[in-house]
């Protein structure tokens, strides 16, 4: 069925038992980051979780996923556009189960929800929380999350936000937390006579690169830093590092490459669910410090260092204690690796997402 009761075009009105599930997803994002990444996650693991994947991607993001042996379309971006006609082409040529759509905040990408609601009962999955506009615009964008069947978040905050601004049946809100490969050879830190603290991720106000240049700018001990990421940002925050021993090398291609040469991880966003980076960090066993981000308290527990967002003081008295204390470091990155192994991997995730989609494809 449809999220709003009919069989849509191209769609099938439920999957037989027994049958894989046919799960659509679609990018309709500018630039590649963590919501690609899940996406990647996903379509290398549909077949081992009982489904076929097949994507519908934008423009700006369709070389990352060229690598992927699936039926993938290219469509232009649509993420602020009324209207998507080329997505829902693409879509109802592929005769999903089951469309997935990839939500950058609430407000955006609702021209590709609309175009995938024509087609088959539709999955959004909202990466960030964000704004949920307010009169006219708030009942239109609340009217368009009542016609999905399911809407995924990584965090509890994210699932609360959809339920008590725009009227998401709980019952159709669901947390799946984020997950990443845990590789069987962790790096572990890299141990540099002079202790390098590592970030990466898109340099713009969101990631909080600025205020972790204020907690460098703090530290009394020896350290270098390196913060990897393009963005609007760059030249900004390069000027801001102007003195200090850091340096900003730009894109990250290979994500275990970059953190098998730091000793210590930071995660200094100011809005995220629950970020890949730092998971992917805690996977190769290395010493964590992260903002209040989210689910990363509910996530890492104990096992990494967690400060109050926006606070460089108390950022920087985390990195300093960890700094002074070589045995705190290697056990914090000990302790962050076995609860990887145990809670974030990207197998169990995918499980999880794609149970929530069997579920919408046989409704």
């Amino acid at each position: 069925m449809r999220a709003d009761g009919g069989a849509g075009r191209g769609g099938r009105r439920g999957a037989r038992a027994g049958v894989l599930v046919r799960v659509s997803f679609v990018s309709d994002s500018d630039a590649w980051g963590g919501a690609e990444v899940w996406l990647s996650h996903h379509l290398r693991r549909a077949a081992g979780c009982g489904a076929t994947a097949s994507l519908v991607c934008a423009e700006p993001v369709a070389d990352g996923f060229a690598r992927f042996d699936v039926d993938r379309a290219v469509v232009p971006l649509t993420r602020h556009t009324a209207a998507a006609p080329a997505t829902r082409e693409a879509l109802a040529a592929q005769r999903p189960d089951v469309v997935v759509v990839n939500l950058v905040d609430p407000a955006s990408n609702g021209a590709a929800v609309d175009a995938a609601l024509q087609v088959a009962p539709t999955a959004g999955v909202l990466h960030l929380v964000g704004d949920t506009r307010t009169g006219e615009e708030r009942a239109a964008l609340a009217a368009r999350y009542r016609r999905m069947a399911a809407v995924i978040s990584p965090s509890e905050e994210g699932r609360a936000q959809v339920v008590a601004d725009l009227g998401v049946d709980p019952a159709r809100a669901h947390v799946v937390p984020n997950g990443v490969d845990v590789p069987p050879d962790p790096a572990g830190p890299a141990g540099n006579a002079v202790p390098r603290i590592g970030a990466f991720g898109r340099l713009t106000a969101q990631k909080g690169f600025d205020v972790l240049l204020e907690a460098l700018r703090r530290l009394d001990l020896p350290f270098d830093a390196v913060i990897g990421g393009a963005g609007r940002d760059g030249e900004r925050l390069r000027a801001d590092a102007a003195g200090l021993p850091v340096t900003l090398p730009g894109w990250v291609a290979d994500a275990r490459a970059f953190l098998a040469g730091v000793d210590l991880f930071v995660l200094s966003s100011r809005v995220e669910a629950l970020p890949l980076t730092l998971l992917e960090a805690m996977a190769e066993g290395l010493p964590c410090v992260a903002t209040d981000v989210g689910d990363v308290r509910r996530a890492v527990g104990e096992d990494a260092v967690v400060v109050p967002i926006e606070d460089a003081g108390a950022l920087a008295g985390a990195l300093r204690d960890l700094l002074a204390d070589p045995a705190a470091r290697a056990d914090l990155g000990r302790r962050a690796r076995a609860r990887a192994e145990r809670d974030l991997g990207a197998d169990l995730m995918a499980r999880r997402t794609f149970a929530v989609l069997a579920g919408v494809a046989a409704a």
